[in-house]
């Protein structure tokens, strides 16, 4: 590693749990789609409507088989957001309209995505009891915890399976049978965990799971919500239509954005293995370096529990906001919330123990499928540098979470 990484000809990439680059085989599959066979999947009165539909169909079939599902189970969404709300506040709703409303307590956990977080909290004005589990500082839910909270009845536990800022991967096998055990129904956001680990959501006896193409080299815009046959979970739907998706989900289906995912799905299925241990690599690489040139450099959540293209990490003594102001070429992210005014310090990170300063001091990096030897060193050195307070790069524009 230099003291004075060569400035690279295009930004270094490292903030995959955001978003990551569509691969190429996933945008020569959808292409013909958008401009050839561009037919309705419902139109299936002629040929091209049913050419479409066929099309989708197996798309469902590969989403189906990445999560360990049965195909009648895939309801396409716009995304992982989409199907948490769905299936959170649909969830309640459904109990409310059929008469199973006795139950009226949500559990989640203090550490999920915005989206659950913020779904669980809005039912709170239709009558709901929202509950938000602490983590270990390892980003864990103790499942004690988890069954102490269940002694009071309760409708619904929500679980992110991987989580999107310190990327540790919970135990959702038996959380869910916890769950199951105590009459809840149990919902997992997979997005971060698709690709990245095996599931078996049948298997797992989960309910519920949301999942996002972007976030495993397909297409942004499209995801889908898992709602399980036998037994059935029911939701109501967010809005009214012409009852596509089973009904749980009315709207004319994206097919270009469908079969691009599912393009997605079936190369990460396939692929699965092979990436993780090389993106696993070149982690264990830059944190090697990273240890070395930063002494007191630590890891935020379990290094054990979580998957193998995440790492979060605390500077000792430089914030991170400065960091990125001196490093434009490195796509690296905060994982916080942020404003066009200020950033705030990570509630995840908060959450697990982390004073305001230390939260403020700590970046999330994410390597993907993509990733090189050569970005990996290339990140090494200028973090080291922008630690170190010397400006790195040129003046490629990066945002922060």
């Amino acid at each position: 590693m230099t003291d004075s990484p060569a400035r690279p000809n295009r930004p270094v990439y490292l903030d995959n749990q955001a978003t990551t680059r569509c691969d190429p085989r996933v945008l020569d599959v959808m292409l013909p789609w958008f401009s050839e066979h561009y037919g309705n999947p419902a139109s299936v009165e002629h040929v091209m409507g049913r050419t479409a539909e066929a099309a989708v169909e197996a798309a469902r079939g590969h989403v189906a088989t990445l999560l360990g599902a049965d195909i009648r189970e895939i309801v396409f969404t716009s995304g992982a957001t989409e199907s948490n709300n769905i299936a959170i506040k649909g969830a309640a709703r459904h109990a409310i309209r059929y008469g199973a409303a006795a139950r009226r307590r949500i559990v989640t956990v203090a550490t999920e995505h915005k989206c659950v977080l913020e779904s669980a909290a809005d039912l709170k004005d239709e009558g709901f009891e929202p509950v938000f589990l602490p983590v270990g500082p390892d980003g864990l839910l103790d499942p004690d915890v988890l069954r102490e909270a269940l002694t009071v009845p309760t409708l619904l536990v929500s679980v992110m399976a991987v989580n999107n800022e310190i990327g540790v991967v919970q135990d959702i096998p038996r959380l869910a049978a916890i769950a199951k055990a105590a009459g809840a129904l149990f919902h997992t956001d997979v997005a971060q965990a698709a690709g990245k680990i095996p599931l078996d959501l049948t298997g797992w006896k989960v309910d519920l799971a949301s999942v996002s193409g972007h976030k495993i080299y397909g297409p942004k815009g499209i995801g889908a919500l898992f709602v399980r046959r036998r037994p059935r979970a029911r939701v109501m739907p967010l809005f009214s239509g012409g009852g596509q998706e089973r009904g749980v989900r009315s709207g004319t289906l994206a097919a270009p954005l469908i079969i691009g995912f599912g393009e997605a799905c079936r190369i990460a299925a396939k692929e699965m293995e092979a990436d993780t241990a090389r993106v696993g690599l070149l982690r264990d690489r830059l944190l090697d370096e990273l240890r070395l040139h930063i002494p007191g450099i630590s890891i935020n959540g379990a290094l054990g529990h979580r998957i193998a293209g995440n790492l979060n990490l605390t500077f000792p003594v430089e914030t991170a906001a400065r960091m990125l102001e001196r490093m434009p070429d490195l796509c690296v992210s905060t994982g916080s919330a942020c404003s066009s005014a200020e950033i705030e310090p990570s509630y995840v990170l908060r959450a697990i123990g982390l004073s305001e300063a230390e939260a403020a001091r700590s970046l999330r990096v994410g390597i993907g499928r993509f990733t090189s030897p050569a970005d990996i060193d290339y990140a090494a050195a200028t973090l080291a540098a922008a630690h170190q307070g010397k400006p790195v790069g040129g003046k490629h524009h990066l945002a922060g979470a």
